[in-house]
């Protein structure tokens, strides 16, 4: 079965726009673009900020290096942006592409796929958020149950700048969360709407 000559698989959506309905779809996909690369550039700064961190101190003439790998959670976080960061480099031209092409016909497991990487994306990053916010808070008020110092007192410049990374590490993680969200609109709304051609559909 087919509409003006462009078949109709489970896989194909034919995308039919009102004037509305094309502007709001065009100031998702600014919105979905200026996104992706905001989590781009962000995601290399985070990763770049706490990667390269390093500190060394000096305690009753033994040298002492802070740095990253040192704490889990700092890998994590580091790994995490890095990943997110190329990913939503990829989308973001793909994005492009699109934007570019004006493509009007949307396949569905591209959508799934879309979702599932952004919602795979979104909770990695926010997971790595929280452990390197526990960490960064035990480092920074230490722990007098367990006995652990407050090591931010001792490596300052290396807590410093952990934290400018960590900053754009919670941006990009609200980001990917946001990014979510529009592809899971971006999806649902192809199985909503009405079945004929009349109907305004994405």
């Amino acid at each position: 079965m087919s509409y003006s000559g462009v078949g109709i698989s489970p896989g194909n959506v034919p995308v039919y726009h009102s004037s509305n309905l094309k502007v709001f779809d065009k100031r998702v996909r600014v919105v979905e673009l200026v996104l992706r690369f905001v989590i781009c550039g962000l995601g290399v700064l985070a990763a770049v900020l706490v990667g390269t961190d390093t500190e060394v101190k000096y305690i009753f003439s033994i040298r002492k290096r802070a740095k990253f790998t040192d704490m889990k959670a700092l890998v994590f976080l580091v790994v995490a942006n890095a990943i997110a960061a190329a990913y939503s480099l990829v989308q973001g031209l793909r994005c492009v592409e699109n934007m570019v092409r004006g493509t009007v016909l949307f396949s569905k497991p591209l959508a799934w796929i879309i979702f599932s990487g952004d919602q795979i994306m979104a909770y990695v990053t926010v997971a790595a958020v929280a452990s390197a916010a526990q960490s960064a808070v035990i480092g920074k008020l230490g722990q007098p149950e367990l006995q652990w110092m407050k090591i931010c007192d001792l490596y300052k410049k290396f807590c410093n700048q952990v934290g400018e990374g960590l900053a754009s590490a919670v941006v990009v993680s609200l980001s990917m969360v946001a990014l979510s969200c529009i592809s899971a609109f971006s999806l649902f709304r192809l199985y909503n709407g009405g079945k004929s051609k009349n109907n305004p559909r994405w």
